[in-house]
């Protein structure tokens, strides 16, 4: 089981907001997710973003794979080095 932290989307149409999880790379991307460890909006002036920095490590260090874009936001957020 490859599991992922990527993406989940929620919000209306036009109006994207997004919860970080870790799922199952096979599970659709706003399907079943195993934790959700954070959230972010990119609509919001500037941007929020809210990663629980323990929950995200503990993840990492169990092999859990960010998405390229999840990866951007680890680094913003401090979890992990650039």
């Amino acid at each position: 089981m490859a599991v992922r932290i990527r993406l989940k989307r929620i919000g209306a149409k036009n109006n994207p907001r997004y919860r970080i999880v870790v799922a199952d790379s096979r599970s659709p991307r706003d399907g079943r997710f195993i934790e959700e460890i954070g959230y972010y909006n990119p609509v919001a002036d500037p941007a929020e973003l809210k990663i629980d920095v323990e929950k995200a490590r503990e993840w990492l260090a169990k092999g859990a794979q960010p998405t390229d874009t999840v990866r951007n936001l680890l680094v913003r957020a401090g979890v992990i080095s650039g």
